[in-house]
């Protein structure tokens, strides 16, 4: 009686580790890590032939953006009225050594960047996107596109906020639009949403 005592104390033992290993699993991280992006704006003309330098805007965190840490975002302030420019994306992970620009490109139909903000949505708009690159579906992708700045533009700050999503239905309704604000609509995740301030 005492041995069938002992083994069933053993049993519920072992059956309460094992569950307890069941119901605490270790966290996975779903969205891809970036500790650096830069949006390089260079000025074109009519032809969108390149006539201007390009200028360099970086955010950056050494834990991963969006994964909490303290993450550094430059201002844009070097945009003009009036005048339309080529943008490229560029996505890096320092913690793995990681180019995840070429990543999003190889998979660029599990990924698609949005322009949101009151930058590119609202009332007063001051910058209208076109995406200038394509996944092999002839679907967007947004690491390469276009910038018009709204002629009118005046003195003021508004936000240029960069979705990266992954996984989304390409196909929904509205997803070819670059700053369709019900972009979760389409499902995936976002891997990236960090806010730019547009300075002018």
């Amino acid at each position: 009686m005492k041995k069938l005592s002992a083994l069933a104390v053993m049993t519920i033992l072992s059956v309460a580790l094992l569950s307890c290993g069941k119901d605490d699993p270790v966290p996975e991280l779903d969205q891809e890590v970036i500790t650096d992006v830069t949006l390089t704006f260079t000025e074109v003309d009519g032809n969108d032939d390149i006539i201007g330098t390009a200028m360099e805007y970086n955010a950056s965190s050494d834990e991963g953006i969006g994964l909490g840490g303290n993450v550094i975002i430059d201002d844009i302030d070097g945009l003009e009225p009036g005048k339309r420019y080529l943008v490229e994306i560029t996505a890096y992970n320092g913690i793995a050594n990681e180019d995840i620009t070429e990543e999003i490109k190889e998979e660029g139909d599990e990924h698609q960047f949005f322009f949101l903000g009151s930058a590119f949505t609202g009332e007063s708009t001051i910058l209208e996107y076109a995406y200038d690159d394509e996944d092999e579906d002839r679907n967007p992708i947004g690491l390469r596109g276009f910038v018009t700045v709204n002629e009118n533009t005046g003195n003021g700050t508004s936000v240029f906020n960069l979705v990266l999503r992954h996984d989304l239905d390409k196909n929904f309704e509205g997803a070819d639009n670059p700053s369709w604000e019900n972009f979760v609509q389409a499902g995936g995740e976002s891997d990236l949403d960090i806010d730019f301030d547009v300075i002018f």
